[in-house]
């Protein structure tokens, strides 16, 4: 599945030559939450996301967006007493975006995201150093966003992404991450 979607982002990536690329800087607040079993007591925790884009129209409002993002998530646990802890991932985010974009600068947008585990913290009472090794290196979710780009090349964007892989190996139960994304993005050139 890896290799599928770095081939994917190296296609989107040279396989429009013709096209008026763009290119830009965006980052912003991350809101990280885990759910699925065992993760009933999750709340949300605070991070940012920070990286580059390249944009590439394959028709009139059509573009393919890739994206490379250091993202800061993680999530908060409590169970009203002295337990609670938190985990705080670091990824490396490889998002391929296809987007829709209206004449008035708004878009919609959806594609595929994976996520290379860089650094995982854990701090609780109860600190596991064998959580790193149960992690899963990889993390695959599905993205969706709407967004707004001014005549100014300034934007603001609004994505969820979706956990699609379980956060931890060799586990019975499955928990995975929810991210709410919140940004700014500026378009520094087109060719």
């Amino acid at each position: 599945m890896k290799q599928i979607v770095l081939i994917f982002i190296c296609a989107s990536i040279f396989g429009v030559t013709n096209a008026q690329v763009s290119y830009g800087v965006k980052g912003g607040l991350n809101l990280s939450k885990d759910f699925g079993q065992r993760a009933s007591d999750s709340k949300i925790k605070e991070g940012f996301h920070l990286g580059v884009f390249a944009g590439f129209p394959f028709a009139e409002k059509l573009s393919i967006q890739p994206e490379f993002m250091y993202s800061a998530q993680g999530s908060k646990y409590s169970n009203g007493g002295d337990l609670d802890s938190s985990s705080n991932l670091n990824y490396l985010n490889l998002p391929v975006m296809v987007k829709y974009t209206t004449a008035s600068g708004f878009y919609g947008e959806t594609g595929p995201q994976v996520g290379f585990l860089m650094t995982l913290n854990t701090s609780s009472i109860y600190d596991n150093p064998s959580f790193y090794d149960n992690a899963n290196k990889a993390d695959f979710s599905w993205a969706f966003g709407i967004g707004y780009k001014s005549a100014s090349n300034v934007g603001i964007d609004l994505r969820y992404n979706l956990g699609l892989t379980s956060l931890y190996e060799n586990s019975y139960s499955k928990v995975y991450r929810s991210v709410l994304q919140l940004g700014l993005f500026y378009v520094l050139k087109s060719k």
